[in-house]
């Protein structure tokens, strides 16, 4: 994680550039350090080199698409549904999975401002942020609508959900309510399952 952390932290995106974490990160590989972590195949986990790299694109996917005017033009949702909600701090289907190098997240600045992202590994947590040159005007509220688990054919379970967001000024008047995107994964517990205290 530190490795790649290393090869975007402090990136300028200026109007009209695209960030791409691929190009930016390049093939995780033993020859350039990265270690095997945890790899989501299929709904199973293995290990594998660079394996846990979507906990960096879920925070970078969940701080801009869903907190700032930058525009994501390539975000892929995970198929499988593997954590129960008991402790999820944000609604399910807010993430965006990566697999080199044909699955990219891709983040356009379409803005006449420039953002500078800002990552760090911390002591438990993946930190970040991302800073404008020019305070902004909007703030955002993030939240799910249209969840449904479905029972399907084969026996298993199906999740589903809408990510949205509000759009508020500075002085909480809201101005807009969108639509982000729409969430369908395979669920691998059962639905009724609840945490242990």
């Amino acid at each position: 994680m530190k490795l790649a952390v290393s090869k975007i932290n402090g990136l300028v995106l200026k109007p009209g550039e695209t960030f791409s974490l691929w190009r930016l990160v390049g093939k995780p590989t033993k020859a350039k350090g990265f270690l095997e972590g945890m790899v989501l195949i299929n709904g199973s986990f293995e290990p594998g080199v660079g394996g846990g790299l979507c906990q960096l694109s879920n925070l970078i996917y969940w701080m801009t698409t869903l907190h700032t005017p930058l525009q994501v033009k390539e975000r892929w949702r995970h198929t499988h549904d593997v954590f129960p909600d008991a402790n999820r701090t944000q609604p399910f289907g807010s993430g965006a999975t990566v697999v080199y190098n044909y699955i990219d997240l891709q983040i356009k600045n379409e803005t006449l401002n420039s953002y500078q992202l800002q990552i760090n590994v911390g002591e438990s947590d993946l930190e970040g942020q991302w800073r404008c040159d020019q305070p902004l005007s909007h703030k955002y509220k993030v939240y799910e609508s249209d969840h449904l688990i479905t029972q399907e054919w084969w026996g298993g379970y199906m999740r589903h959900n809408v990510i949205r967001r509000q759009i508020f000024d500075l002085h909480n008047n809201q101005l807009g309510d969108e639509f982000i995107t729409e969430n369908h994964a395979i669920m691998m517990y059962e639905p009724m399952l609840t945490s242990s205290i």
